[in-house]
């Protein structure tokens, strides 16, 4: 069976122009992160239409913030999804689930990181799930306030080494991290809380523009292979 030709994911200030004058009204102190924010969201969404995933590692609040930016993007974030059509085909599932797009925190993996804690370093532990999990076109992204987060720098060199795109989001120092990635957002703080409440604001943009992208739509079927639609 024949499957659809996949159409080109097209991120153009069409797209981003409302979200961005959302955001920087909001927030005005990102106006100078914005264009990163946009290539940010254009190198994971040509990752996801590609077929790959997308990959998210922190410490502390960082880390609730990769298990957050990665909920919004697995389900609905602010507009409603189509049924996954394989779902569609039993009775027991119709309706009940929607289309998403495949973002992995590394924060769970409990079992794994503290055998990699014993059996070697705890600060290998997000290396190791991208020695495993990742794969060329798959993006990393590496959350730290302060850029300097070891176990993150070494997932990212883990990623850089298996062909993968890599974004830190970071404060504005940007730490080691932000010569070690492909992009680095840094927001305009140093101080961690600051920063933090900053980063929440930048991936929910983020997730905003992506979410644009692939489901413009309210009630458009179409191929699960996260495959965009036209409005």
């Amino acid at each position: 069976m024949n499957q659809p030709v996949p159409t080109p994911i097209v991120i153009d200030d069409a797209l981003t122009a409302p979200i961005l004058t959302d955001l920087l009204t909001r927030h005005p102190a990102l106006a100078g992160v914005a264009g990163d924010l946009v290539q940010a969201s254009r190198l994971i969404a040509a990752s996801f239409a590609a077929g790959n995933k997308f990959l998210i590692c922190g410490n502390g609040g960082s880390a609730a913030d990769a298990e957050h930016w990665s909920g919004e993007l697995l389900k609905n974030f602010e507009r409603r999804r189509p049924a996954p059509l394989d779902a569609d085909q039993d009775p027991h599932l119709r309706g009940r689930l929607e289309q998403g797009l495949p973002a992995i925190p590394l924060t769970g993996f409990t079992s794994l990181r503290t055998a990699t804690a014993n059996d070697r370093e705890a600060v290998c532990e997000y290396a190791q799930l991208v020695a495993a999990l990742g794969r060329p076109g798959d993006v990393l992204a590496g959350i730290s306030t302060s850029g300097n987060a070891g176990n993150v720098g070494l997932a990212v060199r883990a990623a850089n080494a298996r062909g993968m795109t890599t974004i830190g989001l970071t404060g504005q120092g940007g730490g080691a991290l932000k010569d070690l990635v492909t992009l680095c957002i840094r927001v305009p703080s140093s101080r961690t809380a600051d920063v933090q409440e900053l980063h929440l604001a930048v991936y929910h943009a983020i997730c905003r523009v992506l979410e644009a992208a692939f489901y413009p739509g309210s009630h458009i079927a179409f191929h699960p292979g996260i495959t965009p639609v036209s409005p």
